[in-house]
């Protein structure tokens, strides 16, 4: 089981190894998306790049980065991560909306 903690939102969430953290956020009402995001999200298929995070803490704990995040984050910082394509499989801590 993995523990997903969100910073801002001072909010843990339990999780199966291998949840896609997309969707944990979603089905535990985690704001993910900016105000453009929210009309503008692509559901989740890494194609629009709007529901990025931040990991604080716990980077081993999750899936390789995907190509489609190689290509959508290279001006980004390597602690940042598309929810869409993140696979959780340990404890981790999570920023929203960096």
């Amino acid at each position: 089981m993995a523990n997903i903690k969100f910073v801002k939102e001072n909010s843990e969430v339990i999780a199966a190894d291998g949840a896609n953290l997309r969707q944990k956020m979603l089905e535990n009402r985690i704001d993910l998306y900016t105000f453009m995001g929210k009309a503008m999200n692509c559901g989740g298929y890494g194609q629009c790049g709007t529901c990025i995070v931040e990991i604080a803490a716990g980077m081993e704990n999750l899936s390789p980065r995907t190509e489609v995040e190689n290509r959508k984050l290279k001006k980004k910082p390597a602690n940042y991560r598309l929810a869409c394509q993140t696979l959780v499989n340990g404890p981790v801590s999570v920023v929203t909306k960096p």
